[in-house]
């Protein structure tokens, strides 16, 4: 019998850390590429899971979908069900400055968000939920310390993909700072900030609304190295020294 209607996996499948990309394909090939003694915790709607290890740190992985319900799905059984305490996303996101540019990391520090679900849960406050500031501090140290291109701030997430007005709807959030726009950071740190945990969001800018640039879909499994390799070293609380400057880890 399944622990949620959405998992097979059973208790204690799960690491205590658990990065969240959104797409099965990348979970995949994230397992596949950096982790070691893996096995698959669950299939079930094609949201492909995994637990191995990092450096020796044991490590999950589970694929969230496109979008806040399905990822704030996950993220609420991860945490009230299977024990979870960290979970950092490895997504991607579109530049809303024009000096973000593609192919360089956001790292959110705090996310705003056009979706009705907070009003749900706020009444009249418009909560602002925001990333685990250890990680945080971690990830951009680590970000710089590897060299990486890369920025760190507010960003948007919207829950509205194809749009007739593509930039002038983050007018107001792009005049307040925010650096980029996905769909899924505002639910994460928001679920996360309910059951006390720690969270964070970092993203692959694969395209900018700002420039009508964008990366070839060809490309992106290989943009995604720096993010993932980043994203493991601050889950692990690795050192640049420990971090090594080729291949990912097997």
């Amino acid at each position: 019998m399944q622990t949620t209607p959405h998992n097979e996996a059973k208790r204690g499948d799960y690491a205590e850390t658990v990065l969240l990309p959104g797409d099965p394909q990348r979970t995949e090939w994230i397992a596949a590429t950096f982790l070691q003694d893996v096995r698959c915790v669950n299939r079930v709607r094609g949201a492909l899971a995994y637990t191995g290890r990092y450096r020796g740190a044991p490590i999950s992985l589970h694929t969230t979908g496109i979008g806040a319900p399905s990822l704030a799905i996950y993220a609420h059984e991860l945490l009230e069900t299977y024990g979870a305490k960290t979970l950092i996303r490895v997504g991607t996101c579109g530049g809303l400055a024009e000096h973000v540019k593609l192919r360089s990391l956001v790292i959110s520090q705090s996310s705003s968000s056009d979706s009705a679900i907070n009003r749900q849960l706020f009444g009249v406050y418009d909560y602002a939920p925001s990333a685990n500031f250890e990680l945080l501090c971690r990830a951009a140290r680590l970000a710089a310390e590897m060299g990486l291109v890369h920025h760190v701030g507010q960003t948007a997430s919207s829950d509205v993909f194809y749009h007739p007005d593509v930039l002038g709807r983050f007018a107001g959030v792009r005049a307040h700072g925010a650096l980029a726009v996905d769909m899924e950071t505002n639910a994460l740190y928001t679920v996360a900030a309910r059951f006390g945990a720690k969270a964070l969001s970092i993203c692959t800018v694969v395209d900018s609304l700002v420039n009508h640039e964008d990366t070839d879909s060809t490309e992106r499994q290989e943009l995604f190295t720096d993010m993932v390799r980043l994203a493991l070293d601050v889950a692990t609380n690795a050192t640049s020294a420990e971090a090594e400057p080729g291949s990912p880890q097997r």
